[in-house]
């Protein structure tokens, strides 16, 4: 048996999409029946997440590894403390970067998020997620309707590496600073994830629920985010629309979300 972990965007779907291509869907249930597990394994919370698990996926790892299930059983839930939260908004605000929050069951969106991202024609795939999924409504709510519920990731956005430097410098030895390949678009993107955890730590928990050597794991990602999980699982596979400083450290490089990748991928390791 395998197990088999995929990032959404970009990877599963195209970016800010919550419908997979059918390809996709027939190689999961095929991988399904031939005896393997498959996860999600998203940077998404769950309210992002959830609209993909109708189709029968085994389990999650969510918030980039802050909330982990298998089988309908929790096997990990990290939100920030209050203090945690508090500090990393006031630094935000004082150096200008602007920001979204994800809970478990909801994201809030600063409204000029919209404006800054309509500098990018074109971006990474992380970039091209947020922009669709904020013009498009996927749930992403004003900040102003953020009612106190546990955070557990921060998305930032800003124009200048001096507005992020001291933000990175007073948060980075308790919080990760994911950065994704963006830098020549005019934005700064990326996430503040808690040390606590990472996609990589949330595959080492299903396979160790469920007895598996983590040898029998294999990852799908496409950017930065999925790094971990990247060097952790027993084969990587890279989506070749994603960044190439992760295709470099991949074990496999596969075709595009738009051209099959997946299913091509899983016929090639043999998973169906």
């Amino acid at each position: 048996m395998k197990l088999i972990f995929l990032d959404i965007d970009g990877t599963l779907t195209e970016p800010g999409h919550n419908v997979p291509p059918s390809s996709a869907l027939d190689a999961v249930r095929a991988a399904q029946r031939a005896g393997n597990r498959v996860f999600l394994c998203s940077g998404r919370n769950y309210a992002m997440l959830s609209p993909l698990l109708q189709y029968g996926f085994d389990g999650f790892v969510a918030s980039a590894g802050g909330y982990v299930v298998c089988d309908d059983k929790i096997l990990y839930d990290c939100p920030m403390s209050d203090e945690q939260y508090g500090e990393a908004v006031r630094l935000l605000r004082e150096n200008g970067l602007l920001m979204t929050i994800e809970t478990k069951y909801g994201s809030y969106c600063d409204r000029g998020i919209v404006d800054l991202l309509s500098k990018v024609s074109n971006g990474n795939s992380e970039l091209m997620r947020w922009r669709k999924a904020l013009e498009q409504e996927l749930g992403i709510r004003p900040l102003e309707e953020y009612a106190g519920d546990p955070v557990y990731k921060i998305i930032f956005y800003c124009e200048r590496e001096e507005q992020l430097a001291p933000v990175r410098a007073a948060m980075e030895n308790a919080f990760q600073f994911v950065v994704q390949d963006g830098f020549g678009f005019g934005v700064i993107n990326g996430e503040i994830i808690n040390r606590a955890f990472d996609k990589g730590r949330g595959v080492a928990r299903v396979a160790k629920e469920l007895g598996v050597d983590m040898a029998d794991t294999v990852g799908f990602g496409d950017s930065m985010n999925d790094l971990e999980m990247i060097e952790t699982v027993g084969t990587s596979v890279c989506m070749a629309n994603g960044s190439e400083t992760l295709k470099a450290k991949a074990d496999v490089v596969c075709p595009a979300v738009t051209e099959d990748g997946l299913a091509k991928a899983f016929r090639e390791l043999k998973l169906v």
